[in-house]
C-alpha cells in the first residue's frame, strides 16, 4: 500500500498544539484508505484488529483506538463477537461512493466543498424568496450567535451554533432533500474536522459569524441573489481555509520525513 505507515506512538509537534498527530489518528487515515483501496462496501467485514495491525504496520492496541474513533464516526461498526465492519454511511446520496469518502483526502474534501457550495446557496436563495417571518427570526438570531461565539473563538460552541444556522437556512428553504443534503455534507465535513484538525475549525471564526450575519441580512432583506451570492463566498472562505490548513500539514509532514 502507498504510503507511510504510522508507528504506535507517532505524532507531529513542531510548537504549535494543533499540528499535534497521534498515532491512532493516523492509523485512521491508513484504514479508510485501505477499505477505499480494497473496494469494501456497507456491511463488509474486516480484518481482526491483529490482521489490521499487521496490514497497517502498527499495533494492535492503536488499531483498536483508530477503530474506536472511526465507529464514533460513523465509519465503522463493532459487533462483539462478530467483528468489525463497514457501516452505512446513513446519506441520503450515493450510498456506495459516500461509503468511501476520505476526511484526510483533499479531492474528496474539494468535491465535498464544491457540492455544498451549490446546495447551500440555493437554500440561501429559496430562504430568501420564501422565508416566513419566524424562519427569518431563526435565521438571524442563529447568525448572531455564530457571530458572538465567533469573536470568543470557542470552536466547540461555535459549531453546535454554525450548526443550527445553516440548518435554520435549510428549514427556511422549504425542501425536505435540500434539508437532508446540508445535514448529510455537515456530517462528513465533522469527520474532516476531527481527523485534520482535531475537532477545531479551519480558519477565522469570527470571520465566518461576520458571514452569517450579513447572509441573515439578505435573506431578511428578500434579496435571493446577494443571498445566494454571500453565501457562495461563505462556502469559497472555508474552502480556502481548508486548503492552507491542510497545505500547512503537509508541509509541516514533508518536514518531518
Amino acid at each position: 500500500m502507498p504510503g507511510r505507515t504510522a508507528s504506535p506512538g507517532d505524532a507531529r509537534h513542531d510548537g504549535d498544539p494543533e499540528r499535534y498527530r497521534p498515532g491512532y489518528e493516523l492509523v485512521a487515515e491508513r484504514l479508510l484508505q485501505y477499505i477505499a483501496e480494497e473496494n469494501l462496501r456497507q456491511g463488509d467485514r474486516l480484518p481482526t484488529e491483529q490482521g489490521l495491525a499487521e496490514i497497517l504496520g502498527t499495533t494492535r492496541n492503536v488499531v483498536r483506538e483508530a477503530v474506536k474513533v472511526l465507529a464514533a464516526l460513523g465509519r465503522l461498526s463493532v459487533r462483539r463477537g462478530a467483528g468489525i465492519f463497514v457501516a452505512s454511511g446513513g446519506a441520503v446520496l450515493g450510498e456506495d461512493e459516500l461509503a468511501h469518502f476520505q476526511p484526510t483526502d483533499m479531492e474528496h474534501v474539494l468535491m465535498l466543498l464544491d457540492y455544498r457550495r451549490l446546495i447551500e446557496s440555493e437554500n440561501a436563495r429559496r430562504a430568501a424568496s420564501i422565508a416566513n417571518p419566524v424562519e427569518v427570526r431563526a435565521i438571524r438570531q442563529t447568525a448572531e450567535d455564530s457571530a458572538v461565539d465567533g469573536v470568543r473563538e470557542d470552536p466547540e460552541t461555535f459549531t453546535q451554533a454554525d450548526a443550527k444556522f445553516h440548518g435554520a437556512v435549510a428549514v427556511a428553504a422549504h425542501n425536505v432533500f435540500l434539508q437532508a443534503a446540508v445535514a448529510t455534507v455537515r456530517r462528513f465535513a465533522a469527520q474532516s474536522d476531527v481527523l485534520l484538525f482535531h475537532g477545531a475549525a479551519p480558519g477565522s471564526l469570527a470571520e465566518a459569524g461576520r458571514q452569517h450575519v450579513a447572509i441573515a441580512e439578505a435573506i431578511a432583506d428578500g434579496d435571493a441573489d446577494r443571498a445566494a451570492g454571500l453565501m457562495t463566498a461563505h462556502i469559497e472562505t472555508t474552502q480556502r481555509q481548508f486548503e492552507r490548513r491542510i497545505r500547512d500539514r503537509l508541509f509541516d509532514l514533508g518536514g518531518h520525513s
